[in-house]
């Protein structure tokens, strides 16, 4: 029987990785996003591609949504940020109000890989890292001329009478550095509260990006923590401590050394360096989960997303909890319980 809240989450899409995976498997995972929800609300992170449809898909009304939480800045959690804030307007209506909320300027590029043969130059010098706040600015005077015809021909409301885009602070004195020190060891910190869910955030390892956020949830009948993109990370473990249910990214090692065709040396070994260390494999997921003492752990933002369901299962054995490894669309509990979280099932 559900609870009262039935806090659960609803995997919109399960791929990671600022591409259309092909081969055999295309199509079958769309970008990262996941929906939490409780009671009647819900609360959304990351914006990956198909996010909209997959709302649709899964029967989760946008004006339910009550925030939007962006774990980092790379274009596969945030590419359809622009298509639910215009798209969007259309199931809003006056009173409707979404809380955005993600990294800030980062304010100095990042190092640069030693792999490079030269320094490259940054596009748009002026502002090359932009946060969160900014980046929604930007994608609505890239459509300005689209929403200045609805305002004025069909008296359309502005995007900003619904979503309030704000950067999440870090806390000072933790020595945060983006390039020298962006995971510091720190404890987590409440950016988001209202009277169902309170939301804490921590840094997490995912250099060069910085900050990156993991979030968790937490509501009176269970919580859930979403890792964001990260390598093994202590911030991560202390955040999920105890959590009903550990959404952790995963990636496969073996796919990592594949040869990429077409790809010049140099950036294919830049990109396996990225890989190693700024992601998690399987049994780490496991591992990190166990030591955590999370209920439960699910795996997604897989990478790639075609790779074959025995990757991901390889973490089971290592796991005395629940382990789900989730399709796009699929309903995950997290309600706490005795015996933990429940069965995934398809929505």
């Amino acid at each position: 029987m559900n609870s009262p809240l039935n806090p659960r989450v609803v995997t919109l899409g399960t791929a990671g990785g600022p591409m259309w995976w092909a081969g055999e498997g295309a199509g079958r995972r769309s970008g990262i996003a996941t929906a939490v929800l409780v009671g009647d609300r819900s609360y959304l992170v990351d914006c990956g591609h198909g996010v909209g449809r997959q709302l649709m898909l899964a029967g989760v009304p946008i004006p339910s949504i009550r925030g939007i939480f962006i774990t980092h800045l790379h274009s596969d959690h945030t590419i359809d940020l622009g298509s639910l804030a215009i798209f969007g307007l259309y199931d809003l209506a006056p009173g409707d109000k979404i809380t955005l909320m993600g990294p800030g300027d980062r304010g100095v590029l990042p190092r640069l890989s030693p792999r490079a043969a030269a320094t490259p130059e940054p596009i748009f010098p002026a502002n090359p890292t932009p946060g969160t706040a900014a980046m929604l600015d930007s994608i609505l005077q890239a459509y300005a001329t689209d929403l200045n015809d609805r305002i004025f021909d069909t008296l359309r409301p502005s995007p900003y009478e619904f979503f309030e885009a704000r950067d999440i602070v870090i806390p000072d004195g933790i020595g945060f550095h983006p390039n020298t020190n962006p995971t510091p060891d720190m404890e987590p910190f409440e950016i988001y509260r209202d009277e169902l869910v309170t939301v804490t955030a921590t840094l997490v390892a995912h250099a060069p990006t910085a900050p990156a956020f993991a979030f968790r949830f937490d509501t009176a009948e269970g919580s859930v923590t979403i890792s964001g993109d990260t390598g093994p990370c202590g911030n991560l473990v202390r955040l999920a401590r105890e959590t009903d249910l550990l959404l952790h990214e995963a990636i496969d090692h073996e796919w990592v050394h594949r040869d990429r065709p077409g790809v010049p040396a140099d950036s294919a070994r830049a990109a396996i360096d990225h890989h190693l260390h700024a992601h998690t494999g399987v049994l780490d997921c496991a591992r990190i989960a166990t030591e955590a003492g999370a209920r439960a752990l699910a795996l997604h933002h897989l990478v790639p997303g075609t790779s074959p369901g025995s990757v991901w299962e390889a973490g089971r054995e290592h796991f005395q909890g629940d382990y789900f490894v989730p399709e796009d669309l699929d309903v995950i509990s997290f309600a706490r319980s005795r015996d933990g979280a429940v069965a995934a099932s398809r929505s």
